[in-house]
């Protein structure tokens, strides 16, 4: 068995108490070789955040807390975290107590938490946990033209449902572009079961593609088999490839999946990665289907 499948698609047992060792560290070189994404040049920068919505644990005195878990790492360190071992890690805290108060808990266990997945990950890992009252921020992407609404679907024919990126057509136009879609869709690269999700992207440059050919692009995704990283890493790499952009922007906002939602971003440019996304800080406001 392989790295990846240590958990996914695997039949497992839910740790009854803290238990740091059901975390599995996933090599990123893995899924991008077959790009030419050399770890010691990579064309984008960007983040991958995670919120975990089920996430509790118990004070001193038995009593429940609970809260939106965020966590954001670097996309240039050598590893993910599989998404099954952060599952079964952040349940290991369910019946375990800390603090005699929800703040000097929640101080504790995010502390633990951040400690792990830095050990685990080899690099800087931000941990933060919202309570019902926290506020989102206001989207990242509210200014997106989504491709689906602005098309007339009843001419508009798709046929491809493996990634083909012949689809894809230049305007031959400079241009600045804000798309967004809801119909992302890939599959667990282990158990292949489907990956529901929204994609943003930010694009400026003088030979874009055309709204309806990057849309069908995006529908190519429909059955291949990928981690959500991989998804967003591997479009990034074929629109630079095809248009070199100026400026180009990636977020892939998956639909939650046992409590857990994954939102790899990757951009050319630090300054365009989105702001209330990728800060620990803020509680986003959550993509549709989230």
């Amino acid at each position: 068995m392989n790295v990846e499948s240590t958990h996914l698609g695997q039949k497992s047992t839910y740790p009854q108490h803290y238990d740091p060792s059901a975390l599995v560290a996933v090599p990123r070189y893995l899924n991008r070789e077959q790009y030419d994404l050399s770890e010691d040049n990579l064309p984008f920068v960007g983040v991958d955040v995670w919120h975990a919505y089920e996430f509790s644990f118990l004070l001193k005195s038995g009593t429940p807390v609970v809260g939106i878990l965020k966590i954001v790492y670097p996309c240039n360190n050598p590893f993910l975290v599989e998404s099954k071992s952060l599952k079964l890690y952040l349940n290991s805290f369910n019946m375990d107590r800390f603090g005699f108060t929800p703040q000097e808990g929640l101080l504790q266990v995010t502390a633990i938490i951040k400690t792990d997945l830095e050990n685990l990950l080899k690099c800087k890992v931000e941990v933060n946990c919202f309570n019902h009252k926290a506020e989102p921020a206001p989207s990242d992407f509210d200014e997106y033209q989504i491709l689906e609404e602005n098309l007339e679907l009843d001419d508009f024919n798709c046929t491809d449902y493996t990634e083909n990126t012949k689809l894809l057509i230049g305007t031959q136009a400079k241009c600045n572009i804000k798309w967004g879609s809801h119909l992302l869709r890939s599959n667990c690269k282990i158990t292949h079961q489907p990956d529901w999700g929204s994609i943003y992207i930010s694009m400026e440059g003088n030979n874009l593609p055309d709204i309806g050919s990057f849309l069908k692009y995006i529908v190519s995704l429909r059955n291949e088999n990928h981690f959500h990283e991989e998804i967003c890493e591997m479009v990034f790499k074929r629109i630079t490839d095809n248009y070199q952009p100026e400026e180009l922007t990636i977020s892939c906002l998956y639909t939650r999946r046992g409590g857990i939602d994954i939102n790899p971003i990757r951009s050319l440019t630090r300054k365009n990665i989105p702001k209330s996304l990728s800060s620990h800080n803020l509680l986003d406001t959550p993509a549709f289907r989230q």
